[in-house]
């Protein structure tokens, strides 16, 4: 097994409480490297999801109305298009006279 991995699962047995003594020195020095403080927050990160509450239920059809209002939006680069539409002929006025900004 490569080091990397053994540490991780080290890491994962002291987060989850769960680390033998005879590996407790072992998982400490694998948290001194960079690897081992980033495989420990994921792991604490992973547990406060796990032990969050649900999600509450969505109303029926939540899903299809998201998604046909995420269709009727504007793509990223037409939108500015779209607002200057919006503004209709004053906006074109000021600009004219104006000139652009």
């Amino acid at each position: 097994m490569d080091t990397n991995k053994k540490n991780r699962e080290l890491i994962s047995a002291l987060s989850d409480g769960e680390i033998p003594d005879a590996d407790q020195e072992l998982a400490l020095a694998a948290l001194d490297g960079p690897d081992g403080q980033q495989a420990w927050a994921l792991f604490h990160q992973i547990g406060d999801v796990l032990r969050a509450a649900p999600a509450p239920d969505l109303s029926p059809g939540f899903a299809e109305r998201l998604a046909a209002r995420l269709a009727a939006e504007p793509l990223p680069g037409k939108r500015a298009a779209v607002a200057s539409d919006a503004a209709g002929p004053a906006a074109q006025f000021d600009q004219t006279v104006a000139g652009p900004t």
